[in-house]
């Protein structure tokens, strides 16, 4: 009798990990770029499934949400904010998307939509920034209130929380941001650059960071590339693990739950730049410690 129930157990294993197995995912990205690899590579190591991967930039001319519906997948999976764009209109399939950035939460509504956005949690913003700069008081927040307004509000009450005190202006245009990043000078310790389009715009990033050198006014950003261009520090996104946190929602809705029962979420994780040069040239001692396991741009 033992030895039956044990062989029923396998074969109820066995017929549940395939049944798993046959699930479709479909993969959609709006890019052939890497971080959207690795997203994917992230999602794939932890689900078990078949996937389909298409990616928009190779669709030209095509109706992308009819290819979609074409593969019959149990999920589709949006890898950035072309991407969701273009499934919006479906539905009765189960959407989860990452690498998405939508600071007015308009374009991840939806009944069958869930998935993570791209803004690091300000918390671990604000304490990777005073670990770096221990003597921080004062730090200004530009940013354009159609755009990050809740997002300035939740950044000005975690840098309270922490002794900062912060000096927001409201912007309406990249003109603006010069004007009041301007009439910040000589009262900041740090600017504090949101993920806003009007803040982050081409024409103002130059200005920024020639304003950064001339004051000796450290920026913190939210990408590693305004790093790279000269920015002090930045916490973006960790692609791969992103893609993990993303897999596991994907499992839990391959699993049966609703999209409505897996909520939307931010990063879990995320990786510290910072650009040691810069560092130098703004008279700053890199605490080491303090860092942990940075990305140092030398």
């Amino acid at each position: 009798m033992t030895r039956i129930l044990v062989i029923l157990t396998m074969l109820l294993v066995l017929f549940a990990g395939s049944g798993e197995a046959a699930q479709k995912v479909l993969a959609l990205q709006s890019l052939r770029v890497a971080p959207y690899d690795e997203v994917l590579r992230g999602v794939r190591s932890v689900v078990n499934g078949t996937f389909k991967k298409l990616v928009i930039s190779d669709m030209e001319g095509l109706d992308i949400a009819k290819a979609v519906r074409q593969e019959r997948p149990d999920v589709i999976l949006a890898i950035g904010a072309d991407a969701l764009t273009k499934v919006k209109k479906i539905k009765d399939i189960p959407v989860v998307y990452l690498m998405v950035l939508d600071p007015q939460n308009t374009l991840t509504v939806g009944n069958n939509i869930t998935g993570i956005g791209m803004n690091i949690p300000p918390e671990r913003q604000a304490a990777a920034l005073q670990g770096a700069l221990p003597r921080l008081k004062k730090i200004g927040i530009p940013y354009n209130p159609s755009q990050t307004g809740a997002l300035a509000k939740r950044t000005q009450a975690v840098a309270k929380g922490l002794g900062i005190e912060t000096i927001a202006r409201e912007v309406r245009t990249p003109r603006d941001v010069l004007t009041a990043v301007e009439g910040m000078k000589g009262d900041i310790d740090a600017l504090w650059m949101l993920p806003d389009i009007t803040v982050a715009a081409p024409e103002t990033i130059e200005y920024l960071l020639l304003f950064s050198l001339n004051n000796r006014i450290p920026i913190l950003t939210f990408s590693d590339k305004y790093v790279e261009m000269g920015a002090f520090m930045a916490l973006d996104i960790d692609p791969y693990d992103l893609g993990r946190q993303g897999g596991d929602m994907v499992k839990r809705i391959l699993g049966g739950a609703s999209p409505g029962a897996v909520p939307r979420t931010e990063p879990r994780s995320a990786i510290v730049t910072v650009n040691s040069k810069i560092a130098r040239k703004l008279g700053i001692n890199l605490n080491e410690e303090a860092l942990g396991r940075a990305k140092v741009i030398k």
